[in-house]
């Protein structure tokens, strides 16, 4: 699958026109990787975000009890999102459950487009912006419960 391709089936980017794809795609490169290998390891520094093409991802985290499964991607499904906005630690572990191929679009890349296509970018930064809230308000109980065991 091409990088387009790939983008047009993330719903992260379902209100991009093929021209606001067509953008993106040119700064997406191709990863693979073989099953049981990791993507990305928790509190390593976060530099990009991945949109699956192919295959299953596994999420995990580190606990006071070993890792702790947060569940696993696929298809269209996107990770590392946060790092186009402020690049710090990864906050869990991504590991390949099956032969995966993805596209990655680095900050560096991100950052360099938005001085020719800001447009662009404040649209990705907005659809960022906006499943982030989307997921704090899904998780807003157990955040409440967080909270109030501090």
């Amino acid at each position: 699958m091409t990088a387009a391709e790939v983008l047009r089936q993330c719903a992260l980017l379902s209100g991009f026109t093929d021209t606001g794809i067509g953008i993106l795609a040119g700064i997406s490169h191709a990863k693979s990787y073989p099953p049981g290998s990791p993507i990305f390891a928790e509190s390593m520094v976060s530099d990009s975000m991945l949109v699956i093409g192919e295959g299953r991802v596994a999420l995990s985290a580190r606990g006071e009890r070993g890792d702790t499964s947060l569940g696993e991607l696929g298809p269209g499904d996107w990770l590392g999102e946060l790092a186009l906005i402020n690049p710090g630690q990864r906050q869990c572990t991504a590991t390949a459950a099956t032969a995966v191929s993805a596209f990655e679009i680095r900050q560096v890349d991100f950052q360099k487009l938005m001085l020719s296509k800001p447009q662009a970018c404040m649209k990705l930064l907005m659809a960022i912006c906006t499943s982030f809230g989307g997921k704090v308000a899904a998780n807003r109980e157990a955040l409440k419960a967080l909270v109030t065991h501090l």
